[in-house]
């Protein structure tokens, strides 16, 4: 974080810098990020968190005074700064239901696109957009939900504020995140097991599958085995037969993939995308590797492209 500026610096931004709507006055170069004001009448914790992810991003969108924006400030806000604003805001997202998260994420882009329309020369709608996109969308990010981004990047896809050639990638992933949400049916599709055997997905019955789509030699794949294999609970589940453990290699390497069949599990059903449909005919959004889904036992999705840790936790409190 900036200490101080220059006296140059100063002179330009009190001349020509940002100022109060209301008194035409300066307005300091940088501040603190305006955290949420919860009103007393809201006592549960849960209408709290609701509340504060609902109304997280209002009083730094607040147009009343407009703050410097530069390449290490977003109206006013260190970058670092708002960076993790926007960690603390997804992990009130995760507390909510996928419906309450979703209109808080609706809401911050609404915020942003009338603080662009009102100040288009700040640089606060690009920087939340690559954020919320970071945070929300970026296969390697912790906190990622593709539920959760959707109503963002929908708005992104229709907007006038976006030339028309990008208007066409955010459609593209509004369509990818509407594939197999949370709450609706898996897409069915059948694969080739290691016996030959062509089986389907919903041929697999158990209370719950962990499907998985994951690659021979992948390290973190090697990490997901392994503590299915040393979590009591988690083993229990598969020998009870309550849980089936379906790992679908979904490239084309088939050998590659027979090479390393010893590797796999010998309780999973393990196989591979044989017609190589999942990924052509766009039935998962496999945007990185391993992608693990969690299903009911009528293949309904409860957990879709979850992180890890999040899926075994799951299995371990059923």
């Amino acid at each position: 974080m900036r200490q101080y500026v220059s006296l140059i610096a100063v002179l330009f931004l009190c001349a020509c810098g940002p100022r109060n709507a209301k008194t035409n006055a300066p307005v300091p170069a940088v501040r603190d990020f305006p955290q949420v004001e919860i009103p007393s009448m809201y006592t549960s914790a849960q209408d709290r968190v609701a509340y504060a992810a609902g109304h997280f991003w209002d009083r730094f969108t607040d147009t009343a005074a407009v703050y410097a924006c530069d390449s290490s400030t977003v109206n006013g806000v260190p970058v670092t700064a708002l960076e993790s604003q926007m960690g603390m805001f997804a992990t009130l997202l995760e507390q909510l239901s996928l419906d309450e998260g979703g209109k808080a994420v609706s809401r911050l882009y609404d915020r942003i696109e009338a603080f662009e329309r009102k100040s288009p020369e700040t640089n606060v709608f690009e920087e939340l957009c690559r954020l919320t996109k970071h945070y929300l969308y970026d296969p390697n990010s912790p906190v990622r939900n593709e539920d959760l981004y959707l109503p963002f990047v929908e708005k992104l896809g229709q907007s006038d504020l976006i030339d028309s050639g990008y208007r066409a990638g955010y459609e593209w992933d509004a369509r990818m995140c509407r594939l197999n949400r949370v709450g609706t049916p898996a897409a069915d599709f059948s694969f080739t097991d290691t016996r030959g055997r062509v089986r389907t997905l919903y041929g697999v019955k158990a209370e719950y599958t962990v499907l998985i789509f994951g690659n021979p030699g992948c390290k973190a794949c090697q990490e997901i085995m392994d503590a299915m294999a040393s979590t009591p609970e988690i083993a229990s589940l598969i020998d009870e037969g309550r849980l089936q453990v379906v790992d679908v290699y979904i490239d084309q390497d088939i050998d590659d993939w027979k090479a390393h069949i010893s590797e796999y599990p010998a309780a999973w059903i393990n196989g591979y995308d044989h017609h190589y449909t999942i990924r052509t005919d766009l039935l998962y959004n496999v945007r990185g590797i391993p992608s693990i889904y969690l299903l009911d036992a009528s293949k309904t999705v409860l957990m879709k492209d979850a992180v890890q840790e999040k899926v075994l936790t799951a299995l371990m409190n059923l």
